[in-house]
């Protein structure tokens, strides 16, 4: 793959129209709030629309082929998010708390916002690509989103009893799932399943907004890190590289073991190769824990994963040839 093309067709533009993003809310043009409300169309309606449109339009056998791409996504991403965890709750500092948004931020690769702006310009539109989405999605969203969630509320009621209310185990599983960016990419996986054809007619109603997923997740990123203090340390360092550099290597040793098919495979590093998680930064705001050193190791991932995106499409490509 011409790694010129990535960069100018993939990288590039996410630049730019971060860039813009950033420099609007700089200027107050846009604010943090803003940021929030465009981050919500994207997960409620753009990414979702996306997601189904190009599923649906699969066939069973796309399906039967990627069994091993939902493995190696969920043991690889799991494992990774569950070693950030343990790892950065050996600092004395932190709390179980701390390492639970961790693992949130540098264990979670953020595919909701980024996935479709980065891996179409590279690997092109097709089902593929948007299973690709969906799977490790659903991996981040429906999983690891409810763990991080758990070791969290589990930390802060040993630190503070009766802080937080005590919920059925089950309840951040359900709410992640009734989320329309997992129950969306799931029914359209069952419409396939069920052999239903999918009438082409339908496809413009959903390309329509699906189009805005893209550009409006990449521009409310940039908001979003408009409003971030950029401090360095050791941790920042450390998840960043936990991020950028562990989890698409963990991805692609697990890849070509199961044999996986290569074209996923590359697709899926990519993925996993990704800036940290949005959400997680969302959730340590909201519960005011380890704000400062999350949103300082996601701005710097973003800005190394410049650099690393090119470098694991090389490493992968490489990777494949010698197995």
């Amino acid at each position: 793959m011409n790694l010129t093309h990535v960069i100018l067709y993939a990288i590039v533009p996410i630049i730019v129209v971060m860039l813009a993003g950033y420099i609007s809310g700089k200027k107050g043009v846009f604010s943090g709030d803003d940021a929030k409300k465009f981050n919500k169309v994207v997960l409620d309606f753009a990414l979702p629309a996306a997601l189904f449109v190009s599923i649906v339009q699969a066939s069973r056998e796309d399906l039967v082929k990627d069994i091993r791409l939902t493995l190696v996504s969920a043991i690889g991403i799991m494992a990774c998010f569950m070693l950030v965890y343990f790892v950065f709750r050996m600092f004395k500092k932190n709390t179980g708390a701390d390492a639970a948004i961790s693992a949130l931020i540098s264990g979670s690769p953020t595919i909701g916002f980024l996935g479709f702006a980065v891996l179409e310009p590279i690997f092109g539109t097709s089902p593929s690509v948007a299973l690709v989405v969906a799977i490790v999605g659903i991996v981040v969203n429906a999983i690891g989103i409810p763990v991080g969630l758990s070791l969290m509320n589990a930390s802060l009621e040993k630190q503070n009893p009766g802080s937080t209310k005590k919920e059925s185990a089950w309840k951040p599983v359900l709410h992640a799932l009734a989320q329309p960016v997992a129950w969306a990419p799931i029914l359209a996986v069952i419409w396939v399943v069920a052999g239903i054809p999918w009438p082409k007619e339908l496809s413009p109603s959903f390309d329509l907004i699906a189009k805005a997923n893209a550009s409006m997740a990449v521009f409310s990123a940039g908001i979003t890190l408009s409003a971030i203090k950029f401090t360095i340390n050791w941790q920042v360092i450390l998840g960043s590289i936990m991020k950028m550099i562990l989890m698409p290597a963990v991805v692609l040793i697990l890849g070509l073991l199961f044999h996986m098919d290569p074209l996923n495979l590359k697709m899926l590093v990519v993925a996993a190769a990704l800036p940290p998680a949005f959400s997680g930064i969302i959730i340590a705001d909201e519960y005011d824990t380890y704000v400062a050193t999350g949103t300082s190791s996601l701005t710097l991932s973003v800005i190394l994963f410049i650099g690393f995106c090119p470098l694991w499409i090389w490493l992968t490509n490489m990777a494949i040839n010698m197995f």
